[in-house]
């Protein structure tokens, strides 16, 4: 069984490898890194299909390093320690002295996301020590997912999603290889589903071509065939979820209807749960509409029932009926803005004490002691306590 198209066309050298300009260009830094024959512990964090392990492999073939590889899916503590004990390096290095680059062994771990902090743990002391250089390839924000300590030894490169023109090279390079042909707008096509991700897109070819295509050459509607399930990439776990919904709550504080709509469909068409985008919608009808429109908290509260009544695909049209009306919505952050105002005076000065004349008065021995003594219930006096009765929160 021969492999998958995606691995017969990964390229064999760093000058055929296609995507990431910015770190392979003639300034990029990681150019510079093969200029000086050195390479520190590094991070690489982007989309799936961009590149991250191709990338990784060149890296030690271009320096002439050792490499081994393991997912944080199937790896265990044991199999690190495994490696590091018989890593060239080991017997030369020790707490206070680094061995020689030349001895470090790679160590490429893909989805390093998915390790704990524990089995994180494991790896400070050979990155330390020098005795393996560490590239941890993430789809995930690292600022989240990798440890502090462990973030702090490596240098973190971003890697971007392939451009169409990008994609467009690579599949060329596959038609090739395949040996078939395919027309201006099948081409277009494989490149718009692979969406950035060279393996999508290859993938897609490969199937392409085993339906048997006629004349050796693939037509849009055959892409689209193959094509027709595929589903957009969303992790609702990941970057892809928090960005997705910052987006949209800031499209409706922005009072941009369109925008606001055009990432609700995006949300949903990702498969994401139409009640958190519910919850998310009577969050804003306070923290962003509040005072501006009284309405907008019970309509939001109502979608978020008719959520839990009315599945998909009907409760597109109430959420987006409920997102246009937000969208349009006069915005006033004043009781979010008070209340967090009050809350900074409560952690600074802890429980101030009440005012006698507001508290509660329920026994004789409370009353000769003053509570509620004087109390007016529409008085103009300051109810806040004394250090505070100037303040205006509300403003």
């Amino acid at each position: 069984m021969s492999p998958p198209l995606a691995e017969l066309l990964r390229p064999k050298k760093i000058a055929d490898f296609v995507g990431q300009p910015h770190l392979l260009g003639p300034q990029g830094f990681i150019s510079n890194l093969l200029k000086n024959q050195k390479i520190p512990s590094l991070i690489f964090w982007g989309p799936p299909g961009s590149g991250k392990t191709t990338l990784a492999r060149l890296l030690a073939q271009s320096l002439s390093l050792p490499f081994k590889e393991f997912s944080a899916v199937t790896a265990k503590k044991a199999d690190l320690q495994k490696l590091f004990s018989s890593s060239p390096a080991s017997s030369q290095s020790s707490l206070f002295t680094k061995p020689p680059a030349s001895t470090s062994t790679i160590l490429f771990l893909d989805e390093i996301h998915r390790f704990s902090k524990a089995q994180q743990d494991v790896l400070l002391g050979p990155v330390e020590r020098g005795q393996i250089i560490l590239i941890a390839a993430t789809t995930e924000n690292p600022s989240f997912t990798v440890i502090s300590p462990l973030l702090s030894r490596c240098q973190t490169l971003v890697f971007n999603p392939l451009s169409p023109q990008e994609l467009s090279q690579i599949l060329k390079n596959g038609l090739l290889k395949l040996k078939i042909k395919a027309d201006s707008k099948a081409l277009e096509a494989l490149v718009q589903l692979g969406n950035g991700d060279a393996r999508i897109a290859l993938n897609l070819l490969e199937q392409a071509s085993q339906t048997g295509i006629s004349n050796q050459s693939l037509s849009a509607e055959t892409i689209k065939k193959i094509a027709a399930s595929t589903t957009l990439r969303y992790d609702r776990s990941g970057d892809q979820h928090y960005d997705s919904i910052s987006a949209f709550i800031k499209s409706m504080r922005a009072s941009q209807p369109d925008a606001a709509l055009y990432y609700l469909a995006r949300l949903l068409e990702s498969g994401e749960d139409p009640r958190f985008i519910a919850r998310r919608m009577v969050v804003f009808a306070s923290e962003d509409v509040g005072l501006a429109s009284p309405h907008a908290l019970p309509l939001a509260n109502e979608v978020f029932r008719t959520t839990e009544t009315i599945g998909l695909p009907e409760i597109q049209i109430n959420l987006s009926h409920v997102t246009v009306f937000l969208s349009l919505c006069p915005k006033s952050r004043r009781t979010y803005d008070a209340y967090f105002a009050a809350l900074d005076d409560v952690k600074l000065h802890g429980n101030l004490p009440i005012p006698l004349k507001i508290r509660n008065a329920p026994t004789h021995l409370m009353k000769n002691l003053g509570y509620g003594k004087d109390y007016q219930p529409y008085s103009n006096q300051s109810f806040l306590p004394d250090k505070l009765k100037d303040k205006k929160y509300l403003k």
